[in-house]
């Protein structure tokens, strides 16, 4: 989770005026958390509260937090949708393919016990909302590759089974001409690449950035998987949870309190 919050904060101030190198500050003053991180910390705290559930229970669970955390935090840049999904009294899913169903996933992969279970559990976090056969995939794989990496799977074997979901293209080469886009299958070859393509938890949030586009989302799940195989260093994340004010970083602590 704290890799796709990071990814997330440093992304923030380029997602609208892309910065397509990887020399950049890391954390500007003028960064800040987005939905992806709202969404993120909504399902951690959903997946704890219904630890051992059914899922019809887990998606209930989902469906609470997210609009409960959803409305606390009105302005954090929802997609119109979404935003209208969080204000009603019985929100239905709407059949979405958008990127949100993997950048707020990342719990499940921590939480799950095997990687079957980190599928299950991630492909139920996008079904609130992103119930497209391409948002349940794309969250089930991020899910998955979280389980597998933090298990100690080798890069090649992570990047073989990534490759089997998606055509994997190289950042440098689609870096100046890759435009935004909010779609799961447009968004998560860029994702899976930054993080194929470097050698560090930092390495990948900078690729991650500099692909262009969408770009707090790709860097939120490119470091959610770099987390789980490099780790987020205590530097790094000493600065990144200042932007994070003291409720959701109380979610944050009680997550990794669970964790050990």
């Amino acid at each position: 989770m704290k890799g796709a919050i990071t990814g997330d904060i440093v992304g923030s101030v380029y997602e609208f005026d892309n910065y397509r190198a990887e020399d950049f500050p890391l954390f500007r003053n003028d960064c800040f958390f987005t939905d992806d991180t709202v969404m993120t910390i909504a399902v951690a705290d959903a997946l704890m509260s219904a630890k051992g559930a059914t899922n019809e229970e887990i998606i209930a669970a989902l469906t609470e937090k997210m609009q409960f955390y959803g409305r606390l935090y009105p302005d954090a840049g929802y997609g119109g949708r979404f935003a209208w999904w969080l204000v009603r009294d019985r929100p239905k899913p709407y059949n979405s393919w958008g990127n949100g169903a993997p950048m707020r996933c990342s719990a499940a992969g921590w939480l799950a016990s095997s990687a079957e279970e980190a599928r299950r559990l991630g492909s139920l976090t996008a079904m609130p909302t992103h119930n497209h056969p391409e948002g349940i995939k794309a969250a089930a794989l991020t899910a998955e590759l979280i389980f597998l990496a933090r298990k100690g799977v080798d890069m090649a074997a992570l990047r073989e089974r990534a490759a089997r979901e998606y055509d994997l293209p190289e950042i440098d080469k689609i870096r100046g001409t890759y435009k935004f886009d909010e779609s799961s299958q447009g968004t998560m070859p860029v994702a899976l690449s930054a993080f194929f393509e470097s050698a560090s938890f930092e390495g990948t949030v900078r690729r991650a950035v500099s692909a262009g586009g969408d770009s707090d989302t790709i860097a939120a799940i490119a470091g959610s998987i770099a987390e789980a195989y490099y780790g987020v260093p205590d530097d790094i994340w000493s600065r990144a949870e200042k932007f994070l004010d003291s409720r959701l970083k109380a979610v944050v602590d009680r997550f990794y309190g669970l964790l050990g």
